[in-house]
């Protein structure tokens, strides 16, 4: 990784190729006003009693991002954790915003970077690539749902954070159920072969939601402890609910964990009892063919003076004796339960 603090450019990492685009809505108790576009001028800050939620798009247009960023005086550093895909979650509290790096979990393995900017009137959301994670949130604006609109910037982010968690959870329970369900497959008499691949890859889902959950879960607190005109006391409850979510996420990573452990064991063990029942097998066939390959070698030696040479029932004599010890064998083995 570069030492960005040797830099003056600003560079997006991520591979996505969604251009960069601008939704804005400003909004107040009466009136509502939604906007599209690329120019850095409509997208000011408006009039403190109107709240402005943009939402930008795509991250490759870095001069557009960082032109929102300066009209919004978002520091330089923030401007590049905005642009690193690679960042690890963290919420941050500055004098005139509170910045917070999430991710958005698909229900495969990938992932996108989210990142949240909120001010005393404005809230910015920057996504890696085109999302419809809030699109229920504009909805609710749109419609005024529970009167959101007559609501301040902080409860808009408290809204957007519930949003991220409720992903988490559908996440959390997703793997938690197909756990369950791999569980109830290696508990059965049929196992298939798949299933070691199949744990490993809910074990990367759940190590990839471990590393977005559990720093929100530790540094999300401190958006109570924010400047007062960032953070209402009238926003804490509603925080506090993004808190219980994140909590229970936790909780449910915690158990996946424990149930891969088990899952492991017991996959190690099915295999391994397997392997015991294929070499008793194995073991059987060759415990009934010891003798009878000891008598094709004594007989196929070629000595001129054998007895059953010249005896004219020698050879069905020969396969009689073999057959009889075969299934004495077998019979010995059925009778002490080895097969």
């Amino acid at each position: 990784m570069d030492n960005n603090l040797l830099s003056e450019q600003l560079s997006y990492n991520g591979d996505t190729q969604t251009v960069t685009h601008v939704h804005r809505i400003d909004y107040n108790g009466s009136t509502i006003e939604e906007s599209t576009g690329n120019i850095i001028d409509t997208f000011r800050p408006r009039s403190k009693t109107t709240t402005s939620w943009i939402r930008i798009h795509g991250l490759r247009d870095t001069a557009l991002i960082e032109s929102i960023c300066r009209a919004f005086n978002i520091d330089f550093l923030v401007t590049q954790d905005i642009l690193n895909v690679n960042h690890p979650c963290k919420v941050e509290s500055h004098t005139d915003y509170n910045f917070i790096v999430a991710k958005q979990i698909g229900t495969d393995e990938e992932q996108m970077h989210l990142c949240l900017v909120q001010g005393a009137n404005f809230v910015l959301t920057f996504a890696e690539s085109e999302s419809t994670l809030f699109d229920e949130v504009r909805t609710a604006i749109t419609k005024n749902v529970l009167r959101i609109r007559s609501r301040s910037a902080d409860y808009l982010l408290s809204v957007l954070m519930n949003t991220i968690a409720g992903n988490y959870v559908a996440v959390g329970q997703n793997i938690a159920d197909t756990l369950d369900d791999i569980e109830t497959e290696l508990l059965g008499e049929q196992n298939g072969d798949e299933v070691g691949s199949r744990i490993q890859a809910q074990r990367r889902r759940y190590m990839e939601l471990k590393r977005v959950v559990m720093p929100l879960r530790e540094q999300f607190p401190r958006l109570a402890h924010a400047e007062a005109q960032l953070v209402a006391k009238s926003t804490h409850p509603f925080l506090g609910d993004v808190n219980d979510h994140l909590t229970y996420v936790a909780q449910v990573i915690e158990g996946c964990r424990e149930t891969l452990t088990s899952l492991v064991d017991l996959y190690v063990s099915n295999t391994g009892l397997r392997t015991n029942d294929i070499m008793m097998q194995l073991t059987i066939v060759s415990t009934i063919f010891i003798p009878l390959t000891f008598l094709v070698g004594v007989w196929g030696m070629n000595f001129r003076y054998m007895p059953e040479l010249e005896w004219r029932y020698g050879y069905p004599a020969a396969w009689l004796l073999m057959i009889v010890i075969g299934f004495t064998v077998y019979a010995i083995l059925k009778r002490r339960r080895w097969m």
